[in-house]
């Protein structure tokens, strides 16, 4: 049980680094966190805020598609992440703005990476998904759709309402959009033998 919460919780944090380097980094932030940016600046609040109201909100949403129940639990994902996320963005590099490109683009890296690297340790808990994730799946198991399509659709949806609050779309959202999946799957194997091999000591 302690390396399942070691691995959620450092999973987590990871998250919350790297969604703050790829903000940081002003080259246009994933969607999801484009729109958390924008909601922030047009009507307040931090945002790690932003992603616990977003989460909550496709919470009740990911129930309604699939005619289920809400899963409450992953109230304590959202509210980690967002916790990560204020942390990161508002005490440790509270003051850090890049001045030129090539720490702009080192920045939007490291981003892809930490995000890449925290996602991957979390599922492997199989503790409640984050309601992002989750709309995936919940978009997969309504309509027959594949992945991909149905990660396609919660991507758009998100660009869209992230151009209504402005938030910050650039050539980051789509090197994220592009390289998070693919770099995602090329963690899950090796983090997945490391914790089947720690749960096994």
């Amino acid at each position: 049980m302690k390396i399942r919460v070691f691995f959620y919780l450092i999973g987590l944090f990871f998250m919350g680094l790297g969604v703050t380097f790829t903000i940081k980094a002003n080259l246009g932030a994933g969607a999801w966190d484009a729109l958390n940016v924008g909601l922030s600046k047009v009507i307040g609040l931090t945002v790690g805020s932003w992603v616990f109201v977003i989460g909550v909100i496709l919470m009740f949403i990911n129930a309604f598609i699939t005619k289920g129940k809400p899963k409450f639990l992953a109230i304590i994902t959202i509210l980690l992440i967002g916790f990560f996320v204020d942390f990161w963005m508002l005490v440790v590099f509270k003051n850090m703005f890049l001045d030129g490109m090539l720490k702009q683009v080192i920045s939007l890296l490291l981003g892809i990476f930490f995000i890449a690297l925290g996602v991957s340790m979390y599922l492997q808990t199989k503790f409640p998904a984050n309601p992002i994730d989750q709309l995936m799946i919940s978009l997969h198991e309504r309509f027959s759709l594949n992945f991909m399509v149905a990660k396609t659709i919660g991507e758009v949806v998100a660009l869209i309402l992230a151009f209504i609050f402005q938030g910050p779309i650039g050539i980051g959202t789509i090197i994220i959009t592009f390289l998070i999946g693919p770099i995602i799957q090329m963690f899950s194997k090796p983090i997945s033998a490391r914790y089947d091999l720690l749960l096994k000591r």
